[in-house]
C-alpha cells in the first residue's frame, strides 16, 4: 500500500495501533529508568557505605572502585546483549508478546534481589538477570512496533520508544535527588522499587492488545495475521491488500532464500548487505559516546566538582526529554534519516571536541565547569534528537521480513556489546584512581562521532515513508543507498519477475517440443 494511500487516514483514526504502540513502547521506559537510578546511585553516599570504600581525597569521602563501577554498570549491558543477541531463537518459538511477558517477569526478580542483598555478588547477579530483562523488553517490543504500526507513523513509534528511554533516566535522576537526603539504605532502596510500577502495567495491558500481524504473517498463521489488522488497523482499511502483500513479500524472500536463521544472514548478497546495513546503523549510536555520558554523568559532575551534580543531571536528562518530545513531533513530516543522523554526530563532536580542549587548558576551574554543562546540554540535544530515534529506526526497518527478528536482535546485541564496552571501559579513563583523564575523554569520541557520520553519508538509504514491503522491493533490486529517496516502486519484487520470466520460457520451450513432434 502506498504512503499516499495511507494519508487518507489521519493519526487519531489510528487510534488503536497508537494505543498498542504506546503501552510497547513504554517498556523502554524500564531501560532509561535502570541507566537513572544506578547512575546516580553511585554518587550517593547509603549506596557507596555498602558497596563502596572510604576515600577522603573525594568530595563525598566515599568512593567506589573501578573495578566495582565497571561490573554495576556493564553487567546489565552485558545481559541486554545476550538475551537480544538470541532474539532469533525466541521469535522462532514465542511471539512478541509473550517475550514481553517474560522479560516484565525478569524485571521483577532481579530488581526484588537488588532490594534486599548488602553482598556486591548479590548486586552483581541482580545486574546480570534485569540486564537479560531489559535485552528482551528494547528487542521485542521495537520489533512489535515496527511490525505492528503503519509505515507513515514507524518514525513515530520509534520516536516514542527513544522518549520513554530518556523520560526514565529523568524520573530515575530526580527520585534519587531526592532519595540520596536519606541517611540509610533507603536511599537507594526506595529508587529501585519504583521500577517495578512500569513492568506491571506492561504485563496488564499486553492482554488487551494482538500479537504482532507481522510475525503472525512471518509464521504462516494469514488468519490470525488477519484478525490482528482488523484490531490494529482503522474501520475500512484494506486489510485484505496490505495481507496479500505481507505475502507477497515473504514469498520474494523464500526466492531469495527460504530457510531462517543466523546463517541466512549472510548466505545471499541481497541479505548480507541488509544485514550489515541495519546493524551499522543501529551500532552507530554507539559511536557517540551516549553511554559514557548517560552511565557517569552524575559521578562525572560530582567528581568533576561542577554545582549540584544531581540537579546538574536532572537538567541534562530533562533538556534531552524535551528534545525527544519535540522529535516526537516533527519525525513524521520531517524525519529523514541520513540528514538528521549526519547532523547529529556533528554536533556531538564538536560539543565533545570543546569540552575536551577546555579541560586540557583550564582543568577543574568554575568556568571550565560551566563548559562542561552547557556543552553537554547541547551534547544531549543532537544525541536524543538526532542520533537515538533514527538508529533505532534504521536498525528495525531495513530488515527483511523473513529475517527481521535474527538481523534486529543481532544489530541490538552487537549495539548492546559496544554500550558494555564503554561502559566497562571509561572508569579507567575518568576515575581518580585510574588514568584521571575526566571531560579530555571526548577526544576519543569526537573521532568516533566523525567516522559515524561519513558512514552514514556513503552507505545508509533514505526510507522515510516507505513502506517495509517496498523497502523490499529496493533491496531486492540492489538499488544504491543514495538511490533509494527517489526510486519510483512499482510493486514488483525483481525475484518474482525473474521467475516469472523463467517459468515463461520453460513453457515457451516445452509448447515449441510438441509443435515439434505434431509436426
Amino acid at each position: 500500500m502506498s504512503v499516499d494511500h495511507e494519508k487518507t487516514w489521519v493519526l487519531k483514526d489510528h487510534w488503536k495501533a497508537m494505543l498498542a504502540m504506546t503501552l510497547v513502547s513504554s517498556s523502554a521506559f524500564q531501560y532509561g529508568l535502570d541507566f537513572g537510578i544506578i547512575g546516580s546511585l553511585q554518587a550517593m553516599v547509603p549506596f557507596l557505605q555498602v558497596f563502596g570504600v572510604k576515600d577522603s581525597s573525594t568530595a563525598l569521602g566515599y568512593n567506589i572502585p573501578s573495578d566495582r563501577q565497571q561490573l554495576i554498570a556493564s553487567l546489565m549491558v552485558l545481559g541486554a546483549f545476550v538475551s537480544s543477541a538470541s532474539a532469533g531463537f525466541t521469535a522462532k518459538w514465542i511471539g512478541r508478546k509473550l517475550s514481553l511477558w517474560i522479560a516484565c517477569v525478569g524485571v521483577f526478580v532481579s530488581t526484588a534481589l537488588m532490594q534486599v542483598t548488602t553482598d556486591i555478588g548479590g548486586l552483581y547477579a541482580g545486574r546480570l538477570i534485569i540486564g537479560l530483562a531489559n535485552g528482551i523488553l528494547m528487542t521485542h517490543s521495537q520489533l512489535y512496533i515496527q511490525e505492528s504500526v503503519p509505515s507513515r507513523y514507524r518514525g513515530l513509534g520509534i520516536s516514542f520508544l527513544a522518549y520513554w528511554i530518556s523520560f526514565g533516566s529523568l524520573i530515575g535522576t530526580i527520585v534519587d535527588n531526592f532519595a540520596a537526603k536519606i541517611p540509610s539504605k533507603n536511599a537507594y532502596i526506595i529508587p529501585l522499587g519504583i521500577v517495578h510500577i512500569v513492568p506491571g502495567i506492561l504485563a496488564i495491558g499486553l492482554f488487551f492488545i494482538p500479537e504482532s500481524p507481522r510475525w503472525l504473517a512471518a509464521k504462516g498463521n494469514f488468519e490470525k495475521a488477519e484478525r490482528s489488522l482488523l484490531r490494529l488497523r482503522p474501520k475500512d482499511w484494506p486489510v485484505a491488500q496490505e495481507l496479500e502483500e505481507m505475502r507477497t513479500t515473504l514469498e520474494a524472500e523464500a526466492q531469495l532464500q527460504s530457510s531462517v536463521g543466523y546463517l541466512e544472514l549472510f548466505r545471499n548478497a541481497v541479505d548480507r548487505r541488509r544485514t550489515t546495513v541495519a546493524v551499522c546503523a543501529l551500532t552507530s549510536q554507539a559511536a557517540s559516546g551516549a553511554m559514557f555520558v548517560i552511565s557517569y554523568g552524575t559521578y562525572f559532575f560530582e567528581m568533576a566538582n561542577v554545582g549540584n551534580a544531581f540537579e546538574n543531571s536532572c537538567i541534562l536528562t530533562g533538556v534531552g526529554v524535551a528534545a525527544l518530545l519535540a522529535t516526537a513531533l516533527l519525525i513524521t513530516k520531517f524525519g529523514r534519516r541520513r540528514l538528521m543522523m549526519m547532523a547529529g554526530f556533528t554536533l556531538c563532536a564538536i560539543s565533545q571536541l570543546v569540552i575536551a580542549i577546555v579541560y586540557t587548558i583550564h582543568p577543574n576551574t568554575e568556568s571550565s565547569g560551566k563548559v562542561l554543562v552547557g556543552l553537554s546540554v547541547l551534547y544531549i540535544i543532537a544525541y536524543n534528537s538526532m542520533v537515538a530515534p533514527y538508529a533505532w529506526l534504521s536498525g528495525g526497518e531495513l530488515s527483511s521480513q523473513r529475517l527481521r527478528s535474527h538481523t534486529f536482535g543481532l544489530a541490538t546485541g552487537i549495539g548492546f556489546f559496544f554500550a558494555w564496552l564503554t561502559t566497562f571501559t571509561a572508569p579507567y579513563f575518568i576515575n581518580p584512581d585510574s588514568l584521571n583523564w575526566g571531560p579530555k575523554y571526548g577526544y576519543i569520541w569526537t573521532g568516533a562521532c566523525v567516522a559515524a557520520g561519513l558512514w552514514i553519508f556513503f552507505f545508509l538509504p533514505e526510507v522515510k515513508d516507505r513502506t517495509l514491503e517496498e523497502i523490499d522491493e529496493m533491496f531486492e533490486a540492489r538499488i544504491p543507498a543514495r538511490n533509494f529517496r527517489k526510486y519510483h516502486c512499482t510493486g514488483t519484487h525483481v525475484v518474482l519477475a525473474e521467475k516469472s520470466a523463467a517459468q515463461h520460457v520453460e513453457e515457451g520451450a516445452r509448447n515449441g517440443e510438441s509443435a515439434d513432434v505434431k509436426a
